[in-house]
């Protein structure tokens, strides 16, 4: 009989012991975040701060497959409005790894920071990005839009 105890005290301590083991492994293992869509927000700081950039559809709907203007409007950190901007537009499907189906361009400056931003279409749906590269006054900044259809 004490040596039925005395496997079965065994027995109980391997099993703690396994338990730790694993408890420490897993505790100690890297952990990797849960995947998180793209940042879809439509107004953003650009990369280096001088600006803060919205970007949003002129008419207030993101259409599949058509040609939509948007508007980007931009602001310097203080709140001002920023005027003569010259505005380059890139962009495309990351995960498809191709460029955009047009060459959208700023084409009217419609006050108080506003750009109209004419010749934008996604032909298909998924993930896009719109990169600005701002150049003014207050100095050249990028910011990245991703927009998700």
């Amino acid at each position: 009989m004490a040596s039925l105890w005395r496997y079965l005290l065994a027995g109980l301590g391997l099993a703690a012991l396994l338990v730790g083991v694993l408890a420490a492994v897993y505790l100690t293992a890297p952990h990797s975040a849960q995947p998180v869509g793209p940042d879809v927000s439509r107004t953003k700081k650009t990369d280096n701060g001088l600006y803060v950039a919205s970007f949003v559809p002129e008419h207030g709907v993101v259409r599949q497959g058509e040609l939509e203007s948007w508007l980007l409007t931009l602001k310097t950190k203080t709140g001002a409005s920023v005027e003569r901007a010259a505005i380059g537009i890139s962009g495309g499907m990351p995960q498809h790894n191709h460029g955009l189906p047009t060459s959208p361009q700023a084409t009217d400056y419609l006050g108080e920071g506003r750009y109209r931003i004419e010749g934008v279409k996604f032909t298909m749906s998924g993930w896009w990005q719109l990169r600005f590269a701002i150049s003014s006054g207050a100095g050249s900044d990028t910011v990245l839009f991703n927009v998700v259809l």
